[in-house]
């Protein structure tokens, strides 16, 4: 059925973790040759944004657009990902953000066990200089998902319990995937809860407007 479908689909395209990324070890302890190793790197990865940032649709959208115009899909992060894989270039995202915490350590987060393809979002950005601190995609999606709940609140809405929890499914969604349509209402979890027939009866006619203004909120 649809929903069988839809899943496999998600499957198919590594949804939440990024396995495009092999597990590299590239630091060994006090090696005395890591920091050379990481600022190579480094160095190579912006060179490759400095090479390509007119011609990867991912890169020219996150250079050039204005904030409120900038929609990245995940097959252009995905497609981008890729692309640092080839040659010349040759790294991958976990190596870069393990240059990272070994040459400017306080200004990095650990990226955590989940190796999600998001945060190569937070690479690039940390890296031409639009955010202070490196910290995983979610961590950001988190930040600005707490922002608009004040924002709400604010403007005198209140939310249930039971949307709370629903707005925080969707918030993880939007985190590892970049966007929520109604069609992911049919995977997990929002399945196990009632997919989106249930989503609609607590959000009633909102849930549109509520979808689309987490997509444009959350990510930017």
């Amino acid at each position: 059925d649809l929903r069988e479908l839809l899943i496999e689909v998600k499957k198919k395209n590594e949804q939440i973790i990024d396995t495009i990324s092999k597990d590299t070890v590239i630091f060994a302890g006090a090696d005395p040759n890591a920091k050379e190793q990481a600022e190579t790197i480094v160095n190579t990865f912006k060179k490759f944004i400095e090479v390509n940032k007119d011609e990867i649709t991912a890169l020219q959208i996150i250079y050039n657009k204005p904030y409120a115009k900038r929609h990245l899909t995940y097959e252009q992060i995905k497609q981008l990902a890729e692309a640092i894989q080839k040659p010349p270039y040759r790294i991958n995202p976990e190596q870069v953000w393990l240059a990272y915490e070994q040459l400017e350590k306080s200004k990095v987060r650990g990226a955590g066990p989940q190796k999600l393809l998001t945060n190569i979002i937070s690479l690039i950005r940390f890296t031409i200089g639009q955010t202070d601190i490196l910290q995983p995609f979610p961590e950001t999606v988190d930040e600005k998902f707490h922002r608009w709940l004040r924002e709400q609140e604010e403007k005198g809405k209140r939310f249930t319990s039971e949307q709370l929890q629903w707005l925080k499914m969707i918030k993880d969604h939007i985190a590892s995937s970049l966007a929520i349509n109604k069609d992911d209402f049919e995977l997990p979890p929002f399945y196990e809860e009632g997919g989106l027939i249930k989503a609609y009866q607590i959000f009633g006619n909102e849930l549109e407007s509520i979808l689309n203004e987490l997509n444009s909120k959350l990510t930017v």
